[in-house]
């Protein structure tokens, strides 16, 4: 079984409340195709996802997500620093959130049985 609904759910409603989502659906399929690809290029390049601590997948693919992320955890103990009334508590958590699957169970089964053929059992 899939636990894949919920990433598209997210997804789908991230696409649909783009402030250039046509109400009124596409004109032609190749209207929706180009917006498609527009979407994914602003969603990857763009697009600070809240479930990766606001960095880009681009970023978070490329490896970069850990400079940023320590950049920004600087800047804020920075800022409580100089200005402490200002802060309640701690600053936000910005250390880079572990792998993401869809199924992980799955992706250890698939690990476990490579590991074996691997070990040829």
């Amino acid at each position: 079984m899939s636990d894949d609904n919920a990433f598209v759910e997210s997804l789908f409603k991230t696409a649909k409340y783009r402030p250039e989502f046509p109400a009124r659906g596409f004109a032609s399929l190749d209207e929706a195709r180009c917006w498609g690809q527009n979407f994914v290029h602003w969603y990857n390049v763009e697009h600070r996802h809240s479930g990766l601590r606001y960095v880009t997948p681009a970023q978070r693919h490329a490896g970069e997500d850990h400079a940023i992320l320590a950049a920004r955890h600087q800047t804020y103990l920075q800022a409580r620093e100089r200005h402490p009334a200002r802060w309640s508590g701690q600053t936000r958590d910005w250390t880079p959130i572990g792998a993401v699957t869809l199924n992980p169970e799955r992706d250890s089964v698939v690990q476990d049985s490579t590991q074996a053929e691997i070990e040829g059992r």
